[in-house]
């Protein structure tokens, strides 16, 4: 899909009100199993990085918030990441954020298609608000990330002069992510039962930031490689006396002393 072109949008009105405790949320079904898998597995390859995950809030299908012509409009990222966050210290589990009134502005949001597009591409702005217009025009998320994981097809755009613009990958087919100083790309294989297209995340140096079990399963086969060698190295101890022994038995049986 090529970039965008400039919608001219009404001047809102806006302001950052948190959201109040008796306003109702759309209690909307997931529409694509895939989706929940997609956005945990981001989340957790960030886990073994505190740089990364201390003060962050980092969520899927989330409320993110804000007041437009004094209306309170909501819409849920399919995964965002917004660091730094103050701690929440309520008893009661946290259903919303909204920016400048509770911390930043998110680095990121993401959204996963399904086979029917929803609001990802709309910038209605009278009865509704559409996504795109929400992202670029109201909040100002420097990166909008869309991706359809049926035909693997991602797109990236970064904020750039008050409008979103689609970004080219990098020459490994990459997508550098500023603020999370991370790049962004696909990665084709399996887990929890789900084969296909993937978003990852890969350090500066190009190494790719391994989820759990895959972190876990290193660290098994550098414990039977440290095993095997110090087999390997036992094995040589035993071989190098075995021929220390041969020897010097055939120097007795030739005479000789071995204490002179």
């Amino acid at each position: 899909m090529t970039a965008r072109l400039p919608v001219l949008v009404p001047q809102f009105n806006i302001t950052w009100p948190r959201l109040p405790d008796n306003f109702i949320l759309p209690d909307d079904p997931v529409e694509n199993t895939d989706h929940p898998l997609l956005a945990t597995a981001l989340r957790l390859a960030l886990s073994d990085l505190p740089d990364k995950c201390d003060n962050a809030l980092i969520t899927s299908n989330f409320a993110l918030c804000a007041a437009i012509n004094s209306r309170m409009i909501c819409k849920a990222p399919d995964w965002m990441y917004v660091q730094p966050v103050e701690p929440w210290l309520h008893s009661y589990p946290r259903r919303s954020y909204t920016p400048h009134t509770e911390g930043p502005i998110p680095t990121v949001v993401m959204e996963f298609l399904s086979e029917t597009y929803g609001e990802e591409y709309s910038v209605e702005s009278q009865q509704r608000i559409g996504k795109w217009l929400f992202y670029e025009q109201i909040i100002r998320v420097p990166t909008y990330v869309i991706f359809r994981p049926d035909t693997s097809h991602l797109e990236v755009y970064r904020l750039q002069s008050e409008r979103y613009q689609l970004q080219p990958p990098d020459e490994t087919g990459r997508y550098w992510i500023t603020g999370l100083d991370l790049y962004l790309g696909l990665w084709e294989g399996s887990r929890e039962g789900r084969t296909g297209s993937w978003l990852r995340w890969w350090s500066p140096q190009g190494e790719i930031l391994v989820w759990p079990e895959e972190a876990r399963e290193q660290e098994r086969q550098r414990a039977n490689l440290a095993e095997q060698r110090a087999e390997e190295e036992h094995q040589r101890a035993e071989e190098e006396r075995q021929r220390a022994e041969r020897l010097a038995e055939k120097l007795r049986e030739l005479g000789v002393n071995l204490e002179d």
